[in-house]
Formats: structure tokens, C-alpha cells, sequence
């Protein structure tokens, strides 16, 4: 029995299929805790490798009216791995911390992208497919390009490229609009390759409106979101992302594309649904509400209480007398690169006999996860580490609360302004510790642009400045003191 070369690629390319499909599914369950992750995604990475590599046995199940491309493709194929590969390399060692949602998002947006260009590539080829696959390469299309265009505005606002939503009256009516024109458009386009119809401009011009509609909405839809709704949008986008690389894969009938896409959608969906649950809104509040526009009306002049400014070592010296500390951390924490700082600060106060804790919650920072990602970078224990539900309870006995460049999320109105914008939204309940001391580097209000009733309590002290430099002084503070065990 003799075997033929395209047979044994088709048996390779089932097999790394199916390898793929395996670490993929197996890195992802490793990624569910903190302590397997780092492996999680190695795993997840040899998978992706597996697959890619897989594709260059595609080159040996040609026909022969394909093979004068061979080199070139293979050629181009080579080159694109090389220049994607020195690129992502170079960018993921260079990100600082502080813009690792920034290249989330970008990065995002290009598998939106590549699961776009795939559509177009079968669309613009004029393969004859059945109906529900021409429709499924559209709706592939459709979703990948959505995905790119709102992930580079996704990344702008991150970036601080735009700084403020983009809205104007009956901005709602118009997005609806451009997606009604782009689905009818889409419809045609099928229809057109079916040779249901007749095209009133040819097919190739008519891919490129149906691309640019889809782009445009993109764009639309995400301008007018703001900045406290960015955790939310970046999941939303990487489920869109998942979803457009499986429909891809289903028109390629490529299981690896199919999984690994499935699998990005569903996790992105969940993400999505807990963000939205973690702020106490629907998606399509998020994605079509303006969040905060009446910020304004719930900024009283003149708040209960004053703010009370204090010195970062008086900050210190009451934390290292302090039985119990629970820290909040916040974006202020990863824009100042203090994480080092701060495990230096607790493993002092540790030494003296003090009981630290973390708490996070779920939108601190401007990505899911992005708290739990810095603190590890700097070393912290996982088992000092709890997440909102597990902790709030904790506060009531708890001696001193340090809230670190956190604002929204440690605000008390949500629990007691029925009118306030964030009202109802889940936060750490910082306020109800003994003392509070909030760094921050001025009085700025946080992404939903209210006054935070917490900073004007009786029990909270404003400790200005850069967390790395204010954390220095406290390290020094504490230190000048001795050990609580030498005294």
C-alpha cells in the first residue's frame, strides 16, 4: 500500500490539530489559578506553535495548478512569522506595566484583524460555497473587523491619544444606522457570490464598503465609551475576536481555529459578564449608555467633612502600631511602578507583627486582572491576595485600610447616593475601617468624574504624592523605629 505525500500531510496536520487543541484547552485550565499560570501560557504558546507550524504542511495537499505559488507563499509565510515574531518579542519585553492594557487591546484588535483579512481573502477569491458558508465567512468578516477598528480606538483611550468619549446628539440613531446599511450590504454580498443577484457595483468594490462599514461601526461604537468602562470594552472585544477566529476556522475547516477561537470567545463572554456584574451593569449599558454624563449633577460644593492632608512617615508609623492593614490598590499603584516598593513597605510591617492583606477588585486598574498581575510581579504571596467577596467583610475589624491611587472603586457612594452614577456598584468597603489613608497624587476625581465621598470622611487622611515616592518615606519612617520585637 503506498501512502502519498499529500495523505501523510492530511494525517499530520489531523494530529497537530488535535495536539493544539489539547495544550490549548489544558493551558487555559492551568491559567485558573495564580500559581499554574505562568506554565498555563507556556503550555497555551507551544499549542499556538504546534498550529502554526501545522499550517506549512498545508503546502504538501495542494493541487498542481497551485504549485508555482508554493515558494512564494511559503516564502511570504516565513517572513510574516519572522517580522510578527521580532515585533511582539521586542514590544513584550519594552511594555512597562502601566501600558500592558494598551497592548492587550492593540494586540486584540490584530487577531480581530487577521480573522478579517482570512474573510476577505475567501471573499475576494469568489470561491461558490453554500449559502451558510458565504454567510459565515461574512459574519466572520463583519465581527473581525468590528474587533480591530474598536480595539485601536480601545487602544488610543488607553494611550491617552483620545481623552475624552466622543459624543453628540443622536450619535445612537446614526451607529444603528451604519450597522443596518453594513448588514443589508453583507446580505447582498452574499447573495452577489451566489449569483442571486446582480451587483450594482462589481463584487471586489462591494467587499471593500462592506469592510469599511464594518470598520467604521467599530469606530463608532466605541468612541463615545469612556475610560471607566474600558475593562468591560477590551473583554467584549476579545470575545468578538474569539468568535470571529472560529467562524474562520469552520469556513477553513480547521479545528485549531475553531477551538482556540471558541475558546477565546466563551472565556471573553464570561470575562465580559463578570466585569459588567463587578460594576453593577448590562453590557448593553456599557456598550450604548453614556456612562457618567451626569457625573456633574452629584459633585456637591460642599461635601460632609474635609479633606485632611498627612504626612507619609505619620502614615507609616500608624500602620507598623496597627494589629491589622488591608491595602486597595489601584491604577496609581501601576503608574507610579511602585509595586516593589509597597512589598518592601509590607514585609516591615509584617516583621513587626502586623497582619497585611490585599484586597482587589475587579475593575481596579484599566484591565481584568491587572492588580493581581502587578502585585505578583512584585513578589507578593497569592495567600495575601483576596478578591472583593472574600475580603469586605474583613474591613469592619480591620485597623487601618491603605488605598493606593483606587478612587471609584472605594467610593461609599455607590452604597448610599441613589443618585450618583456608580450607585449600586459593588466596592471595597475601605471606608468602614477604623482609619483610612488614601494616597493619590492630588484631588482628582476617577473615571466616572465624581467627588469621592470616602476622602471626606472623618476617619480618612489624604497622603499626597507619587505612591513610589510617598511608600519610600514610609519604608524609612517604619525603619527609623526599630523592630517592634528589639523595643
Amino acid at each position: 500500500m503506498t501512502v502519498t505525500l499529500a495523505e501523510l500531510a492530511r494525517l499530520g496536520i489531523g494530529s497537530a490539530d488535535l495536539a493544539a487543541a489539547f495544550l490549548f484547552l489544558y493551558g487555559l485550565k492551568r491559567m485558573s489559578s495564580p500559581v499554574t499560570a505562568p506554565s498555563g501560557i507556556f503550555v497555551a504558546g507551544i499549542g499556538m506553535l504546534v498550529a502554526v507550524c501545522a499550517s506549512f504542511l498545508y503546502v504538501l495537499d495542494v493541487s498542481p495548478a497551485a504549485e508555482p505559488h508554493l515558494l512564494t507563499n511559503l516564502a511570504l509565510g516565513v517572513l510574516a512569522l519572522l517580522a510578527g515574531g521580532s515585533v511582539a518579542w521586542w514590544a513584550g519585553r519594552r511594555v512597562p506595566m502601566t501600558a500592558m492594557p494598551q497592548m492587550v487591546a492593540i494586540y486584540n484588535g490584530m487577531g480581530g484583524g487577521a480573522a478579517g483579512g482570512i474573510a476577505a481573502v475567501e471573499l475576494f477569491a469568489g470561491a461558490k460555497g453554500s449559502v451558510v458558508a458565504l454567510a459565515v465567512t461574512v459574519i466572520g468578516a463583519l465581527i473581525g473587523a468590528i474587533s480591530l477598528s474598536g480595539s485601536l480606538i480601545a487602544w488610543a483611550k488607553l494611550q491617552g491619544v483620545i481623552t475624552k468619549p466622543v459624543r453628540v446628539k443622536g450619535q445612537q440613531i446614526a451607529n444603528a444606522a451604519v450597522m443596518i446599511l453594513t448588514l443589508a450590504v453583507g446580505i447582498f454580498l452574499v447573495s452577489a457570490e451566489l449569483g442571486m443577484a446582480v451587483p450594482i457595483v462589481s463584487i471586489p468594490m462591494l467587499i471593500g464598503i462592506f469592510f469599511a462599514l464594518s470598520l467604521l461601526f467599530g469606530i463608532l461604537m466605541t468612541l463615545p465609551i469612556g475610560g471607566a468602562d474600558m475593562p468591560v470594552v477590551i473583554s467584549i472585544y476579545n470575545a468578538f475576536t474569539g468568535l470571529a477566529v472560529a467562524l474562520e476556522g469552520f469556513v477553513l475547516q480547521n479545528p485549531a481555529l475553531m477551538i482556540a477561537g471558541m475558546v477565546v470567545g466563551a472565556a471573553g463572554l464570561l470575562l465580559t459578564l463578570l466585569m459588567a456584574k463587578a460594576m453593577n451593569r448590562s453590557v448593553s449599558n456599557v456598550v450604548f449608555t453614556n456612562f457618567g454624563d451626569g457625573a456633574a449633577k452629584h459633585n456637591p460644593a460642599h461635601m460632609k467633612g474635609s479633606l485632611k492632608p498627612a504626612e507619609a512617615g505619620d502614615a507609616g508609623i500608624a500602620m507598623r502600631y496597627a494589629k491589622s492593614v488591608i491595602i486597595a490598590p489601584g491604577y496609581g499603584l501601576a503608574a507610579a511602578q511602585a509595586q516593589q516598593k509597597l512589598f518592601e513597605f509590607v514585609k516591615l510591617l509584617q516583621g513587626d507583627g502586623v497582619s497585611v492583606k490585599f484586597a482587589i477588585h475587579p475593575v481596579a486598574g484599566r484591565m481584568p486582572g491587572q492588580m493581581d498581575v502587578l502585585l505578583a510581579e512584585a513578589g507578593v504571596p497569592y495567600d495575601l491576595i483576596f478578591q472583593l467577596d472574600d475580603i469586605n467583610a474583613d474591613f469592619k475589624t480591620t485597623d487601618v485600610a491603605l488605598v493606593i491611587g483606587a478612587n471609584d472603586v472605594v467610593n461609599p457612594a455607590a452604597r448610599t447616593d441613589k443618585a450618583s452614577p456608580i450607585f449600586g456598584m459593588p466596592i471595597l468597603n475601605a471606608d468602614q475601617a477604623k482609619k483610612v489613608f488614601v494616597i493619590k497624587r492630588g484631588d482628582g476625581k476617577g473615571y466616572a468624574g465624581i467627588v469621592n465621598a470616602l476622602f471626606y470622611a472623618d476617619n480618612c487622611d489624604m497622603v499626597y504624592g507619587d505612591a513610589a515616592v510617598v511608600l519610600a518615606k514610609m519604608i524609612d519612617a517604619v525603619r527609623g523605629l526599630g523592630s517592634k520585637q528589639a523595643a
